[in-house]
């Protein structure tokens, strides 16, 4: 597997962003998102990630191809709750299913602590088997579940939190 490098994300990168966010509605698995967004749509999602405590990453090959992004939100806006992040992964279509969520997801655990985080969570919509699996691997355990709490294309589904304490 080839090392990837991660890097804050500039306002130049948000293009990219989108573009592969706007890869996955279609789908139905990742988002609840039922039309492609726009990238003036997500500036003030952007501003709130900063390199100190709300990192939004760039994931780039050896050839330097940005292949996804990785961020860490806010929880929730209560300062209480300020050492909990969502995390949240997105990859190009082509590189979906070859490992490279494995390898993102290890460098946002080996990672967290620097930006003051005590606690991982991810909202996954539970028929996403390959993201759930794939939380699962790192120890991530149910904190949580929502169920038919989205309406996607006539169907309800259900969101699962999975959690991780980071020490």
């Amino acid at each position: 597997m080839e090392k990837l490098k991660f890097r804050n994300a500039e306002l130049a990168d948000l293009d990219k962003i989108v573009a592969i966010y706007n890869s996955t509605v279609a789908s139905r698995m990742v988002t609840a998102d039922m039309e492609e967004v726009s990238v003036e749509s997500k500036l003030k999602w952007f501003e709130e990630h900063n390199s100190q405590t709300r990192p939004l990453w760039v994931v780039e090959d050896d050839q330097n191809q940005t292949i996804g992004w990785v961020s860490f939100s806010s929880f929730h806006e209560r300062a209480a709750y300020s050492g909990t992040v969502e995390v949240s992964i997105y990859l190009d279509e082509s590189c979906r299913g070859k490992g490279y969520g494995k390898i993102i997801l290890q460098y946002c655990i080996d990672n967290a602590g620097k930006f003051g985080v005590k606690n991982l969570v991810a909202l996954i919509f539970l028929h996403n088997e390959p993201s759930l699996k794939l939380f699962r691997y790192f120890g991530f355990e149910d904190w949580g579940s929502l169920p038919n709490v989205a309406v996607l294309d006539g169907v309800e589904r259900s969101l699962k939190i999975l959690g991780k304490r980071i020490d």
